[in-house]
């Protein structure tokens, strides 16, 4: 069980050598990614955003920029899965999960972990909280690249799905370990060969 500390500590490590070999493995399709997007849409060329992560510290989340750079103009918005603020190419690189290679640094940072609960901006965290007293409880785990509610459901992109997916993080959290951990991995990988977003 996770509750142990020697299986964090082997956690932490797996995090560390998955996210190196990540960024080793993932380094060409990174720069050609990031020449497309200079060319289609100019810079800047990756996307930071403060998220909630782990006890709810806050951080800085570092995706490649697959939205119109105006795209925030008129404040924080929930995704969508057919969002219209996302770039020709960037719905290739959401296709595939390539904008979310850059989070394996989070993860070398201590700041994330390969499988966790997804995490959250604070905008539009304010509003959940009070709508969903149990949300707090996600922050008992370092947020994750993907998760046993990324696997499981589809875009939280309002309240009421949000409630939903709290259901499957919640699960999580209580039942995490390494089986599921690897089941979580597993079953990503199978979502990454048919494009997953």
């Amino acid at each position: 069980r996770m509750k142990n500390p020697f299986v964090h500590l082997i956690k932490r490590f797996a995090d560390l050598m998955i996210a190196a070999a990540g960024l080793i493995l993932s380094a060409p399709i990174l720069l050609l990614s990031l020449i497309l997007i200079g060319l289609e849409s100019g810079f800047p060329l990756f996307f930071v955003q403060t998220r909630t992560g782990y006890m709810g510290k806050s951080y800085s989340m570092i995706k490649l920029r697959t939205m119109r750079k105006d795209a925030e103009g008129k404040g924080a918005q929930w995704a969508k899965k057919q969002d219209a603020r996302v770039t020709f190419f960037g719905k290739f690189l959401r296709t595939w999960r390539i904008d979310e290679i850059p989070q394996f640094w989070n993860v070398i940072k201590g700041e994330m972990s390969i499988v966790g609960p997804r995490p959250e901006r604070p905008e539009l965290e304010n509003e959940i909280n009070e709508r969903l007293p149990y949300w707090k409880c996600r922050y008992l785990l370092k947020p994750g690249l993907t998760g046993w509610a990324q696997i499981r459901f589809r875009y939280a992109s309002d309240m009421e799905s949000s409630e939903e997916k709290l259901a499957y993080d919640l699960y999580y959290v209580k039942n995490a370990s390494f089986f599921l951990d690897l089941e979580i991995m597993l079953s990503t990988l199978r979502s990454l060969t048919k494009g997953s977003r």
